[in-house]
């Protein structure tokens, strides 16, 4: 196994355990409250971190067939894989704060912070090149290798 397929496991098995113990999280704060929800980003840490661990997986077996350079290889898990990981603790951070419904509405809060905007965009802009581009490299390698 390369180590861009182990850290393609490593990270699905984080991000599904953060999904179900996220859960167990979402149910505290819907059994709770009087109109039994959750607040909006500790139910999309729960949805994202489930669904970046099966994204994981992919990512994973892509790299597993991909004819590129192991080393090419590893870099785009690790660029997708940690933007992934960034996006989920983005989320946890406003699910614990409460502090907005969307992230990504002006003013930028975080808890009793306001962000410059360009510290959003930038980040946006990092997080789409990363991962997209990592993706795409190690399915691009997956896709050559079969055909």
């Amino acid at each position: 196994m390369t180590l861009a397929e182990k850290l393609c496991l490593t990270a699905a098995f984080i991000f599904f355990m953060t999904g179900l113990v996220t859960g167990i999280w979402k149910y505290r704060c819907m059994a709770t409250s009087s109109n039994a929800s959750a607040p909006r980003y500790v139910d999309v840490a729960h949805r994202s971190s489930l669904m970046y661990s099966f994204a994981a997986l992919l990512l994973g077996w892509f790299a597993g067939y991909s004819m590129l350079p192991a080393w090419l290889n590893t870099a785009a898990a690790a660029s997708a894989l940690g933007f992934f990981a960034l996006a989920i603790g983005t989320y946890l951070v406003h699910g614990v704060l409460r502090d907005t419904s969307n992230q990504l509405r002006k003013p930028h809060r975080l808890g009793s912070t306001t962000l410059p905007p360009w510290v959003i965009h930038s980040f946006m802009i990092v997080l789409v090149v990363a991962e997209v581009g990592g993706s795409l490299v190690l399915g691009a390698g997956a896709l050559m290798a079969i055909w």
